[in-house]
């Protein structure tokens, strides 16, 4: 029994299900220990402590600390037996997770190999503003130009059913990104969907139909004190550009829970809306209701105007500049 236990908290390592499970924590000291909010009771302080090499946690806080089991025991409210129950279920999430995450990014990769070989997307991306190639493959940005995905994923041993599950191959047995460039949208190290952006007439947008998860390349904007939170991911990808690099994108206007929850670690964080300056105010309005929620949370929330019928992919598409920007984002006022 304690040989299985020990197997089930190494399959599930305690840092990866709290990060699973959207809790943030930065790096304390020079070992592998992290700080963060504690999950088990409210605190504006980070006092909880995770070490990953031993697996174990402790609360300064509320004086609660123990291994994975013991947190279910305490964030649930389960009994041992229960809570052992619980993390089998989960490991079998996560396995399943691990699956559909390593077909999308195979998908993805084609994806990125056939970008390079239709000049119509590279054209499209140049439109877009987004020439810097080694951004381009940074992002991950890829082309489906159609037909030929189902072939190349059967090659690699996934079935019609796998592929007709994750949404990636219609009823009709085509691929349902055709004449789309592609955006992986990544969260903990595997890659929970893709966004399909069209380059002709079809609907602009499209995702799998799963959850679309946390804020796109929060890895890499998390650490700034400040963020700039965009609608689309052109305009994402023109800032990072620029070399804003403390940009992330919600792959809409509307936060989810999770996304929520990355900006507020830390409370104290300052977040630039910069969304689409819309001729029906649509944009403004969007943007005012999320600098009012984001208030609520307690962030310091600057709203960001840009000149009329613009948003950031079109504003330096139009030849504006890093300078001009910066001075958008210093004349950006709190509601």
């Amino acid at each position: 029994m304690d040989a299985d236990l020990e197997r089930l908290k190494k399959q599930l390592p305690l840092l990866e299900y709290l990060q699973r499970h959207n809790w943030s924590g930065r790096r304390a000291g020079a070992q592998q220990e992290f700080v963060g909010l504690c999950p088990l009771h409210r605190e504006t302080h980070p006092s909880f402590y995770v070490n990953a090499r031993r697996n174990l946690f402790y609360c300064h806080g509320c004086a609660r600390g123990g291994d994975l089991i013991r947190f279910v025991q305490f964030f649930y409210d389960l009994s041992f037996p229960q809570s052992v129950a619980y993390l089998k279920q989960e490991l079998t999430a996560a396995a399943q997770a691990a699956s559909i995450s390593e077909l999308l990014s195979q998908a993805a990769a084609y994806y990125r190999f056939e970008l390079h070989r239709c000049p119509e997307a590279v054209h499209y991306l140049q439109r877009r503003g987004l020439h810097d190639s080694a951004l381009i493959e940074e992002l991950g940005i890829g082309y489906a130009r159609g037909g030929n995905l189902r072939r190349h994923l059967a090659g690699l041993g996934y079935s019609l059913d796998q592929l007709l599950d994750t949404g990636l191959i219609n009823q009709q047995g085509r691929d349902a990104f055709c004449r789309r460039v592609i955006f992986p949208c990544g969260q903990n190290g595997q890659t929970v969907n893709l966004y399909g952006r069209s380059i002709g007439a079809a609907f602009p947008h499209r995702l799998l139909p799963r959850p679309k998860g946390g804020l796109f390349a929060w890895e890499s904007a998390r650490n700034f004190s400040s963020i700039i939170l965009v609608e689309g991911l052109f305009d994402l990808a023109v800032l990072w550009q620029a070399g804003f690099r403390n940009s992330t994108c919600a792959l809409g206007t509307h936060l989810t829970s999770v996304q929520l929850a990355q900006l507020c670690e830390p409370p104290a964080r300052c977040v630039y809306i910069a969304f689409d300056q819309d001729e029906n105010q649509a944009g403004q309005q969007t943007a005012h209701q999320l600098a009012q929620q984001l208030e609520r949370a307690h962030l310091n929330v600057r709203v960001v105007q840009l000149p009329d019928g613009q948003d950031p992919n079109s504003y330096f598409t139009a030849r504006g500049t890093a300078a001009d920007f910066s001075n958008y984002l210093e004349r950006a006022q709190p509601l």
